[in-house]
């Protein structure tokens, strides 16, 4: 843990300078005895301030997600196991920071969020706490070193319509039975449902039939980098991330295609989480 004075603390240094000198000339012993308190006071509030980081423990989220032109939000959880109340300790990641105070043989979360503009993996290696806790005369902090990873995926934006289920890919085309499209009729086979019967056909001395329907909707959506041609590299992103974003909020199973990258379609959290960082990281390279 480093500590230094702050400006405060400086101006404090010079007025005690100043009272000490005074008193010594004119041998004022009520000046030295309150310049000598104000000394005590200082050396108390320096341990009081580096004694508020001394043994306090922090977690973090190590990956978060955003989209570009937004915020990344980093949550960490600060713990403190000793019998002595931490008063406002800051958070500082780049340039933004969260402040929060830890009761004693208690835990605080603070979320610390930072503007990320472009698409992209975004790391950062350390993040710092600091305080000025009581009076602000000194200022102690220190480093933390850990990998923090922001998945910024392209800003979701396109005009382009989400593709039907089905549309495209070979798996998508094949068909499976339901209750919800009508695709025509059948020849009748035993143990088919009477209520899909096709009973005017049998009324007018047809053949016995069925009604045949497929269901679109259990069908897998491909959202495809080669059905957006025409557009650069950062517009097709930014419409498969609103593809994306559509298809979960629509419970369809998709899967993602793009160059060098293949997500098997599914749905859930989980997968929209896996097709938006596919997304973020395309054209990234790795860190050796």
């Amino acid at each position: 843990i480093y500590i230094l004075p702050t400006r405060f603390g400086l101006m404090l240094a010079l007025m005690l300078g100043a009272m000490l000198t005074a008193g010594l000339n004119y041998n004022s012993n009520l000046g030295l005895a309150f310049a000598f308190l104000m000394v005590s006071v200082a050396l108390v509030t320096m341990h009081h301030c580096n004694r508020n980081l001394l043994g306090l423990q922090v977690d973090a989220a190590t990956e978060v997600d955003a989209f570009a032109g937004r915020e990344a939000s980093f949550e960490f959880v600060l713990q403190n196991d000793s019998n002595v109340d931490r008063r406002d300790v800051e958070i500082r990641c780049m340039s933004a920071a969260g402040i929060c105070s830890v009761a004693a043989r208690s835990s605080e979360s603070v979320q610390v969020t930072i503007p990320v503009v472009e698409r992209g993996v975004t790391r950062f290696a350390q993040f710092e706490l600091r305080t000025r806790y009581p009076f602000g005369w000194f200022h102690a902090w220190t480093y933390v070193q850990a990998s923090l990873t922001a998945y910024v995926a392209p800003s979701p934006q396109g005009n382009r319509t989400l593709p039907a289920a089905g549309g495209l890919g070979v798996a998508s085309r094949s068909e499976t039975r339901g209750d919800e499209d009508f695709s025509g009729l059948r020849a009748y086979e035993p143990g088919v449902p009477l209520k899909h019967m096709a009973w005017k056909v049998l009324a007018r001395g047809g053949e016995a039939a069925v009604r045949s329907y497929t269901s679109l909707a259990a069908q897998p959506e491909w959202l495809e980098w080669s059905g957006l041609e025409g557009m650069d590299t950062e517009a097709r992103l930014s419409q498969l991330c609103l593809w994306v974003l559509e298809s979960e909020a629509a419970q369809r199973l998709y899967g993602l295609r793009i160059p060098g990258k293949e997500i098997a379609p599914a749905r859930g959290t989980g997968h929209r989480f896996a097709c938006l960082r596919a997304l973020a990281a395309y054209g990234i390279a790795k860190p050796p």
